[in-house]
């Protein structure tokens, strides 16, 4: 164990109970089980490299991250992030989020797809898949957009610069599922390994509203903040606004789009009332 209390106050997201305890009962097994993929992938790698007389190609070990809008898969890849770092045989892990492949809010309004936020048509979704190709490929220094949950938009001018790390997590409502207009090529077809968190649609839906209250008081109270008109409302008034969101717009993706992917993971980490990872399904081909 790598980490401290300290670390993992830092890695918990809003209104979550990661403990130590279930990073060592959860994620630490987690992260060998990773360690010993990525082993097996780079002997892999280097045998085919002897096979073929050609020299060592570094290529990243990439993994999906998925799940719906507030179960907490923002916190599991960071701790994933922070422990499979730790391991010597794979030491730079980045982490790179689908919401940065979320079209501009400019663009979006003139595509008439605000209130379809999250939704796959939403997303750039060749960009994304360009630059896994690239990420895949071992290109050196491959850029991703930068999102800003604070303006709710694609920061302009900044990027996530991914330059041949030993391992790459992608994390986002998206990463598991179909990409139409695209033949046959998914997001997922770049993974070396999957992993999806899982809860009950009640649990999420209250759990999202208990974020949004959290937020009210928060982050909202920000003036820059692309909610700050919700930070006077009050705790009732706020309470429908957030039901009202996850009903109009959370809720229905989670369940057109979102959890119809959930079998595409290798791991389905399912979690409880309290927050916490009390289930472990493990696919084993």
């Amino acid at each position: 164990m790598t980490l401290t209390e300290a670390d993992v106050e830092h890695l918990r997201g809003i209104n979550e109970h990661l403990d130590l305890d279930e990073v060592e009962t959860i994620y630490l097994p987690l992260s060998r089980l990773l360690n010993l993929h990525v082993q097996a992938t780079q002997g892999l790698a280097r045998v085919t490299d002897t096979f073929l007389g050609t020299p060592p190609a570094p290529v990243p070990y990439v993994i999906g991250i998925g799940g719906s809008v507030a179960v907490g898969k923002s916190t599991s890849a960071r701790v994933l992030q922070q422990l499979l770092s730790a391991w010597p045989e794979h030491p730079r892990v980045e982490l790179i989020t689908t919401d940065g492949f979320l079209y501009p809010n400019a663009e979006l309004e003139r595509r008439g797809l605000m209130g379809r936020k999250g939704f796959p048509e939403s997303y750039d979704t060749a960009a994304l898949i360009e630059v896994l190709r690239q990420v895949k490929s071992g290109v050196r220094n491959v850029t991703a957009p930068v999102y800003s949950h604070l303006t709710y938009d694609i920061v302009p001018d900044d990027q996530v610069v991914v330059d041949q790390p030993h391992i790459v997590i992608v994390e986002g409502l998206n990463v598991l599922q179909g990409n139409p207009g695209f033949g046959q090529l998914f997001v997922s077809d770049f993974f070396d390994f999957s992993i999806y968190v899982d809860a009950d649609e009640t649990l999420i839906k209250s759990w999202y509203v208990d974020r949004f209250l959290t937020l009210r008081e928060t982050v909202f109270q920000d003036p820059d903040s692309y909610f700050s008109h919700y930070a006077t409302l009050d705790e009732d008034a706020a309470a429908k606004t957030a039901i009202g969101i996850w009903d109009m717009i959370n809720g229905p993706n989670l369940e057109q789009n979102i959890l119809p992917s959930r079998d595409r993971a290798r791991c389905i980490l399912t979690k409880g009332a309290d927050h916490q990872i009390a289930r472990v399904d493990l696919r084993k081909s």
